[in-house]
């Protein structure tokens, strides 16, 4: 075991950390726990412990939002769907439009959406897709710290990030870069040309 594996293994939430991620009072966290709803382990001094990987698995089976700094901690196997997408724009016409090209232009594409970063992170956990194309102006999230983090985390399976953005920033295609992103479009996008470069990037063929 690496240092890294090493220093993930060693977070683990107390039932106060856990009840403050998923937005509940810590009664009802301790009962999730003495009710065999979320796995736990306990000290000699009776307090609750929760891994990572089990608070996720608990949470996506309800249906909640993770975070992504619970997401990093993970340390899972991921299975990466080679022929797979994540959309995340917060402008839901914007992801329809890049979502209904993209199928027509590749019928054995997997194509996931995502609307904000939390729900990004929750779906990349779930599903690992391959590629990521992804706004970074997102509403509550610093679009760039997202960015790094999905290529950092082995919770995500580090997917290939294509980044499609309307800021301003004479730095801006640079510092992506440097947080791992594999290509850089500035909005408005052309379809094609973007359909084109993620095709390559996951060794697609169009459909006739």
């Amino acid at each position: 075991m690496g240092k890294e594996d090493a220093i993930k293994k060693s977070v683990v939430y107390s039932a106060m950390e856990v009840a403050k991620i998923c937005g509940v009072v810590n009664q009802t966290a301790i009962n999730w726990i003495r009710n065999n709803y979320l796995k736990a382990s306990t000290t000699p001094g009776g307090q609750f412990r929760v891994y990572p990987d089990d608070l996720v698995e608990f949470m996506e089976k309800n249906d909640m939002q993770v975070p992504v700094e619970v997401l990093e901690n993970c340390k899972v196997k991921v299975h990466i769907q080679k022929q797979s997408v994540l959309l995340v724009d917060d402008d839901k016409a914007w992801n329809d439009v890049m979502a209904k090209f993209l199928k027509q232009r590749y019928e054995t594409l997997h194509i996931y959406q995502a609307f904000d970063g939390f729900e990004a992170g929750s779906e990349m956990a779930s599903k690992h897709p391959k590629s990521v194309v992804l706004d970074i102006d997102l509403p509550g999230i610093d679009g760039m710290k997202l960015c790094q983090t999905i290529n950092k985390s082995d919770a995500f399976g580090k997917p290939l990030i294509i980044v499609v953005t309307a800021l301003e920033d004479a730095d801006l295609e640079k510092n992506c870069r440097k947080y791992g992103a594999a290509e850089f479009f500035k909005k408005p996008v052309n379809l094609p040309q973007l359909a084109d470069t993620l095709g390559k990037l996951l060794e697609l063929t169009a459909a006739s």
